[in-house]
């Protein structure tokens, strides 16, 4: 033993080295062995739903799977492979896997979703909005025949802003993704709005988050290319684009609806139709008993007009701050202020990289249901719809109230009824 303690001290750089490395390969193995047992417990709990009894004549519930393999930098499908499918296929689902990554899949698409039971989305935000194929997946779940069909979000990218609306935050990835297939299974839903935004000579896109315009926005792009830099790569990032010209003002004109209306969410099962013999009669009836009425005359829109100079224009739904009671529906347009020191506009930039739709102090707010945005000749730039980047011009951005159902952790519904009720 003297001898060994007499070697370590005489080699005391290499002991050094040798501790620090044994060190970190026992925390490495003992955070591999707390995601297992994550991961078994996690299978377990979809084992009890695999095992529930179940009518003969009842047909397996069918799940289609869209997975994005390129999203956290081509790490989704081990990630989705390792934590996920084992729960849903333990669940008794019948899963069916899609890989975004080749072309031609419209068709594909269109099939399997006529018969799906639901939709589930694993990736990033990229992979909500836009599909490989230049089919927008989120376009096909808004329209008539798929919008009743629940959706589950599977948070497997880098950027996955809508996971902190549906699922409770938790620093551990492996949870974070088990808790998002568990909640799945689970089946409760709430409902999230969406926005539909159109050019003048392309196809509507549709977003979940929102629509960001401007300096800080093309900022955080760049934050990747510093990334020797570390814990300060987002301020130098901020901090490199104000050697640009400098204040950077974004104008534009824009034009506004106030907000609208919430009518009574309608039932999600309706009554069986009623005999022939029935719908005649009520129809007879109504139109003898009835006098006939001449049509009102349709109330003007009275539309706001704005002339804006700016830093950073935002459009965003309010799935972040979910409000299941609310009796308007509206986004929130953020316009901050174009007069700040470069030094705020390297904390806000951090913040805003953190939360992208968050409206500094001292920006002007304003609650529409529509607007259109007209960008002056000759405007260069992106923009930012739900992460993904498309060529700035001219929009009509329109608010689809309560359109889609996701599924979300009960803990989280749970809150949010409390919230209502306080």
């Amino acid at each position: 033993m003297a001898k060994v303690l007499a070697a370590l001290r005489h080699h005391w750089k290499k002991s050094t080295f040798g501790a620090c490395l044994l060190g970190w390969g026992g925390h490495w193995l003992y955070g591999k062995h707390c995601d297992n047992l994550l991961r078994r417990a996690a299978c377990q709990e979809a084992q009890a739903f695999g095992n529930q009894l179940m009518p003969a004549t009842m047909p397996l519930k069918k799940a289609t799977v869209f997975l994005n393999p390129a999203a956290c930098k081509g790490k989704a499908g081990n990630l989705f492979e390792k934590n996920a499918a084992p729960i849903l296929h333990l669940s008794g689902l019948d899963v069916t896997v899609v890989k975004t990554d080749y072309e031609g899949q419209a068709k594909k698409l269109l099939e399997l979703m006529e018969n799906t039971d639901l939709i589930i989305i694993a990736g990033g935000d990229g992979t909500v909005q836009e599909l490989h194929a230049n089919v927008n997946l989120l376009s096909l779940c808004v329209q008539a025949a798929f919008s009743k069909i629940p959706i589950g979000f599977i948070p497997l990218g880098k950027t996955c802003t809508l996971s902190h609306t549906l699922y409770p935050e938790s620093t551990n990835q492996v949870q974070h993704i088990t808790n998002a297939t568990l909640a799945i299974l689970k089946g409760e839903t709430v409902p999230l709005d969406v926005l539909q935004i159109k050019g003048e000579k392309e196809q509507p896109v549709f977003a979940v988050s929102g629509l960001r315009w401007g300096s800080y926005r093309d900022a955080g792009v760049k934050v990747s290319k510093y990334w020797y830099l570390g814990p300060l790569k987002t301020k130098a990032a901020h901090f490199f684009s104000t050697f640009k010209e400098w204040p950077q003002k974004h104008q534009a004109a824009l034009m506004y609806l106030g907000p609208t209306e919430r009518p009574p969410e309608e039932p999600e099962e309706k009554s069986s139709r009623p005999p022939l013999y029935v719908r005649l009669y009520r129809r007879l009836r109504l139109y003898w008993s009835s006098p006939k009425e001449l049509p009102q005359e349709v109330a003007p829109e009275n539309w706001e007009e704005l002339k804006m100079s700016t830093i950073e224009l935002s459009i965003a739904t309010r799935n972040r701050q979910l409000d299941l009671t609310r009796t308007e529906d509206f986004m929130d347009i953020c316009i901050e202020a174009e007069s700040i020191s470069k030094g705020e506009f390297v904390h806000r930039g951090s913040q805003k990289v953190r939360d992208p739709h968050m409206c500094s102090e001292g920006s002007q707010r304003i609650q529409a249901s529509r607007c259109i945005l007209q960008l002056p000749e000759g405007t260069e730039g992106s923009f930012g719809i739900d992460n993904e980047e498309y060529e700035a011009m001219p929009v009509e951005v329109k608010l689809l109230p309560r359109k889609l159902r996701f599924f979300c952790d009960p803990r989280m519904r749970e809150q949010l009824l409390q919230a209502a009720v306080q």
